[in-house]
């Protein structure tokens, strides 16, 4: 199971201050948390993969290390409120618990709505004394996916019983499609607010889904489907809250940096410029060095969504779907086109088959999601288009040849490049132990240990306004005091019992921490 300590390994040192790394991070998460107004709830994924299937933990500096698994984020936390609603406690959102809204004790056809049945029933619906329900945004409904689940698909029975779906079923009502009526069991898509700013099949005005049977974001035509004369039915799941969730706040740090303070994640300006196997974009985030910082990680596949701009597409702004605060690389695709690159994220998307579970891993695409559809079907006919729009999330295998997948993947064709690009992510608020032992400046104390007086420079950090703090072992802080940066102080600290403290100078450039004896 992930852990807080699994989530700083890579950060710790073998010497004696990598306590100061693990205190220093854990108080520093605890305080981003209660700012960050777009908390991104972790994956769910405890389990370990390879290439092919799972594996023990793999060690620091072993190949596999660094996945989804190796990393604990805000973990999943739900409350029953015990009056058809749930409220999730990361998010502050709150959900009606289940999709049976005709009440009938099962979740099926009857149930589901077409995207303008859905966004009207949200006008006027009303649960738990709340009036205030919406349609949920892309962002929103993507908060609530766990991959802990399952994919089914391929899976040629006709029973649920055995399947593991992508959310959490012992808080949410779930459903697999209706086969009563003529549905797949992974017909599950649930609806969201959120409209493709193009179109997708070929001129189809289209809605983004999350498919909680198979853990996928996709755009589906808002009327009928192709060969179909009634619009696309959906699962409907509304929401309340938090109306500032999914709204980024981005930063350039002119350091080839930007922050998000609202999720408070810091991503790379620039992504690694080349398509990679997924084990190589471990191991590149794993050992890359950025704007001082060394505890860069591949993203969670939840991480990386979060970037996505859904006002932006190729077709319409002729942008990959991502704020222009950041720099995308382009590719030609399949087609001959300049397009943009799929990105890896560090999350298996298991599959249900017992030697083949963890070969495929999750990609958002920031371009167009292309895919391989035969026209007419049946004929041998193939045309590339875009099938599910710029911010789906789907799956490409780890390993092996593209040409393995000439006309693609699955019923779409979905476009298999297996060498995806990479955009790292850290914690914004976290400091690193590249930045505890900066070479560019050094916070200084001395004498340390020390009995009674002891004298702070931090003439070489900076300049402007700065804080000092000293914090016990319990992460208390029984000292504050601004300061200006470009002046030294003395702090007297002959009242404190002797032992081990931690103070940390913080200006508007970076923050510095260093271990304090008192004898």
């Amino acid at each position: 199971m992930k852990t807080n300590f699994d989530m700083t390994r890579k950060r710790m040192s073998r010497n004696a201050g990598a306590f100061l790394i693990l205190l220093t991070f854990l108080l520093q998460m605890n305080s981003a948390f209660a700012q960050a107004t777009y908390p991104v709830v972790d994956t769910g994924q405890e389990i370990f993969y390879d290439s092919v299937t799972t594996i023990a933990p793999p060690a620091m500096g072993a190949t596999f290390y660094g996945q989804d698994a190796t990393y604990a984020g805000h973990q999943p936390s739900y409350t029953n409120n015990g009056d058809g609603t749930v409220t999730d406690n990361v998010t502050g959102l709150m959900w009606v618990q289940t999709p049976d809204l005709d009440n009938d004790g099962d979740i099926d056809y009857d149930d589901k709505m077409s995207y303008d049945e859905a966004m009207l029933a949200a006008d006027t619906f009303s649960l738990a004394g709340c009036t205030d329900w919406r349609l949920p945004s892309i962002k929103e409904m993507y908060s609530l996916i766990l991959f802990s689940g399952e994919d089914p698909s391929g899976y040629s029975g006709t029973s649920t019983a055995g399947l593991t779906p992508f959310i959490d079923t012992n808080y949410f009502g779930f459903g697999y499609g209706d086969q009563n009526a003529g549905e797949r069991i992974i017909d599950a898509q649930l609806a969201s607010s959120t409209l493709y700013v193009s179109t997708t099949m070929g001129g189809n005005e289209t809605m983004f889904g999350v498919n909680f049977a198979d853990g996928r974001i996709k755009g589906y035509p808002t009327g009928p489907m192709p060969g179909q004369t009634v619009d696309k039915q959906f699962y409907v799941m509304f929401v309340r809250g938090n109306t500032s969730y999914g709204i980024n706040s981005f930063e350039d740090n002119n350091d080839s940096t930007i922050t998000d303070s609202a999720t408070d994640l810091m991503w790379t300006k620039y992504d690694n410029g080349q398509g990679l196997y997924w084990d190589d974009a471990l191991a590149y985030a794993e050992n890359a060095t950025v704007a001082g910082h060394s505890d860069w990680r591949l993203p969670n596949v939840k991480e990386l969504q979060s970037i996505v701009d859904y006002t932006r597409s190729p077709a319409t702004t002729s942008s990959a779907a991502i704020d222009p605060v950041f720099h995308c690389s382009t590719i030609i695709d399949q087609g001959g086109n300049t397009d943009y690159p799929f990105y890896w994220s560090g999350t298996t998307h298991a599959n249900m088959s017992p030697n083949n579970s963890g070969a495929w891993a999750s990609y958002v695409c920031f371009g167009e999601a292309e895919g391989w559809m035969e026209m007419p079907p049946m004929s041998g006919n193939y045309t590339l288009m875009d099938v599910h729009g710029a911010g789906a999330q789907r799956s490409d295998p780890k390993t092996g040849s593209p040409s393995d997948y000439p006309y693609g993947h699955g019923p779409q064709g979905d476009v298999v490049y297996v060498f995806n690009y990479v955009r790292l992510v850290r914690d914004a608020s976290v400091v690193s132990s590249t930045e505890l032992n900066s070479t560019e400046g050094e916070l200084k104390i001395y004498p340390n240990p020390a009995t009674d007086n002891i004298a702070v420079d931090f003439n070489d950090l900076g300049s402007g306004k700065a804080s000092l703090e000293i914090y016990n072992m319990l992460g208390a802080v029984i000292y504050s005091e601004n300061v200006s940066a470009k002046a030294n102080t003395v702090i007297n600290i002959s009242k404190l019992r002797p032992g081990v403290y931690f103070l940390k100078f913080q200006n508007e450039r970076s923050a510095y921490t260093k271990k304090i004896i008192k004898d």
